[in-house]
């Protein structure tokens, strides 16, 4: 299912970014979500701090230990596969939103060529497939039209 980044008017407590689905936005939050966002330098040694914060935040929102799991290894894969198309110097932003049943996790850099895409038919994108309920790539978010990104979504329960 393909997804398109768009902006939307943003409201305190949501985050501000949506994607359109073939026939309807799809919010990336509902009030009372948390929201969390780290950026790093777009490096394969900082991964790893953000595959701690994926895991932090799936534990206290209740994950059993396979979820756990899996959401850390796709955030670290849609990390690394990024960072593999950033140039040198660029940053790697990681958005987290928690609901009530389920992380959202945005993935992006903005300064991505803007001949770089993500590829749907490699291996990582087929890892990424099987360890997250949703995901998806585009380019734009949060006011950055030619980032690219990767969105994916886990649910806290056994829900596929």
């Amino acid at each position: 299912m393909g997804y398109e980044a768009h902006a939307t008017n943003g409201t305190p407590g949501l985050a501000c970014d949506s994607f359109q689905r073939q026939d309807r936005l799809v919010s990336l939050a509902e009030p009372g979500a948390a929201v969390v966002e780290i950026r790093i330098s777009a490096r394969p040694a900082l991964i790893p701090t953000v595959r701690a914060v994926a895991s932090d935040l799936a534990g206290r929102a209740d994950y059993d230990l396979d979820a756990i799991s899996d959401l850390r290894m796709a955030v670290d894969e849609a990390c690394a596969t990024l960072v593999a198309l950033s140039p040198e110097d660029s940053l790697l932003s990681c958005k987290f939103v928690i609901g009530k049943e389920l992380i959202e996790v945005i993935v992006s850099t903005p300064d991505a060529p803007p001949e770089a895409t993500v590829s749907t038919e490699s291996f990582g994108w087929r890892v990424l497939q099987t360890l997250a309920d949703e995901v998806s790539t585009a380019r734009g978010v949060d006011g950055e039209p030619d980032a690219l990104v990767i969105r994916l979504i886990k649910h806290s329960g056994a829900v596929r």
